[in-house]
């Protein structure tokens, strides 16, 4: 990813300037009592609604939230009543069908109202859990997206955008397929947790008959407030993100080059990276500092200045060997241009987890001075790490720079490919119409 700029900048305030409208919108909303009744609510980062509907979904150019819910589903493929195989035609309606029913909850549900009916159940059935009573939005996005395979399966693969295909494996992967693909994912972000669970129940309850779980992974972030936030590993996470200039070029499709109902949308790149967390809190901080090319504290790079200067990649040490070494994650990440919305994820110990039996990606452990033996059986057992969520226009480019890390990125000493996902991301819905309405144009 390019470093142009020696220029501090607030990461936050990068986000936030392309919100800026949406940001300008919710300021003076309002919040929905369970009447159906509107009044004024106090503002506040906790209260804020985010605006469901414009030109693309939110979630992506909004100012990250605390804490995330990723959920992917496949549709269903038999009738849940006769058992028989369904048609193109019928996955196809389903599909429209549940977008329906998503759509109209995650717009109730953003805007501080309830979700609406159950469909289909009976006037007993309530049509939420109550588990949000009495708590605000907190800044609740759901964003929806569409995996690679979904497309033939509704009998659309001519409206498929032209850079979804699957991920290609990677050198070291280690994917695991309880946490890997998809055909529809939710993507749920927010400031509060248990708001975030309620529009996962609700969503989820909506899609019997329909789709099918797949998997969910969940993730949170502290509260760094305009500062980039820090991963597992104790070091910053987002630098280099896309400037307000710049961040159109970056995220969006380009409508030239897409189906023309795609206008609007973006990719998005999953993978679980699980972190050897034994291992790294027991090395030397200079090894830590040359395996990321970045000094922990202040996130600046270790050629010198502050988190957001120009990496110099030429400049030596007394040593004659460059600061940032040429197989440091910074030296080959640089140039690769993605918005990063990375969350960390901590499941803690897993007793009896299975062990990892391919250690391609494992050295030998010779990264520096201060490396320890590598406790085998600690790694496996603990799952913590990153959720890694980059929006791309091209997902080509997120190949391009996994296959230089795969290959020489020292910190694969220290960390695990387990999941793996990509999704087209439909533009935004109007008023009124679902999320990827345009896909099945109305004839």
């Amino acid at each position: 990813m390019s470093e142009q700029s020696s220029r501090p900048f607030s990461r936050r305030a990068v986000i936030t300037t392309v919100a800026a409208t949406a940001g300008a919108a919710a300021g003076g909303a309002l919040v929905v009592n369970a009447r159906g009744d509107e009044a004024p609510r106090p503002s506040g980062p906790e209260r804020r609604i985010e605006p469901f509907h414009g030109a693309h979904q939110a979630g992506i150019a909004t100012p990250q939230q605390r804490h995330a819910l990723f959920v992917a589903f496949d549709l269903e493929d038999t009738d849940p009543v006769s058992g028989d195989r369904l048609s193109s035609e019928r996955l196809a309606g389903n599909f429209r069908r549940l977008m329906e029913r998503w759509t109209a909850v995650a717009e109730r549900l953003t805007q501080g109202r309830l979700p609406g009916p159950m469909p289909g159940a009976g006037p007993q059935v309530p049509p939420d859990t109550g588990i949000a009573d009495g708590l605000e939005p907190s800044r609740l996005t759901v964003t929806f997206g569409l995996g690679p395979d979904l497309f033939e399966r509704v009998g659309r693969t001519d409206a498929r955008p032209h850079r979804l295909e699957p991920l290609p494996a990677f050198r070291g992967d280690g994917l695991e397929d309880a946490w890997s693909g998809g055909e529809l994912l939710i993507q749920i972000c927010g400031e509060d947790l248990q708001v975030i669970s309620r529009a996962f129940r609700a969503l989820r309850s909506r899609a019997p008959g329909l789709a099918r779980l797949r998997w969910t992974q969940q993730g949170f972030l502290g509260g760094f407030g305009d500062a980039t936030p820090r991963n597992l590993f104790g070091h910053k996470d987002g630098t280099v993100n896309p400037r307000p200039e710049a961040f159109d070029a970056v995220v969006w499709a380009d409508a030239a080059e897409e189906p023309a109902w795609f206008s609007g949308g973006t990719y998005l790149v999953f993978r679980k990276i699980r972190m050897d967390l034994p291992k790294w809190d027991t090395v030397t901080a200079r090894v830590q500092d040359e395996t990321i090319g970045r000094r922990r504290d202040n996130g600046a790079p270790l050629s010198g200045g502050h988190e957001f200067s120009t990496p110099d990649f030429g400049k030596k040490g007394p040593d004659g060997k460059p600061l940032i070494p040429a197989d440091s994650h910074l030296a080959l990440v640089r140039d690769v241009p993605m918005l990063r919305r990375s969350y960390n994820y901590d499941y803690g110990f897993q007793p009896g987890g299975a062990q990892d039996d391919d250690h391609e990606h494992d050295d030998g452990h010779d990264h520096g001075d201060g490396m320890p033996a590598h406790d085998e059986s600690a790694h496996a057992a603990f799952d913590s790490g990153v959720l890694f969520c980059a929006y791309v226009r091209d997902p080509g480019e997120f190949v391009r720079a996994q296959n230089a890390l795969a290959g020489a990125d020292r910190l694969n000493a220290f960390i695990r490919h387990t999941g793996s996902a990509v999704f087209a991301i439909p533009p935004g819905a109007a008023p009124g119409e679902p999320v990827a309405a345009k896909l099945f144009p109305r004839t």
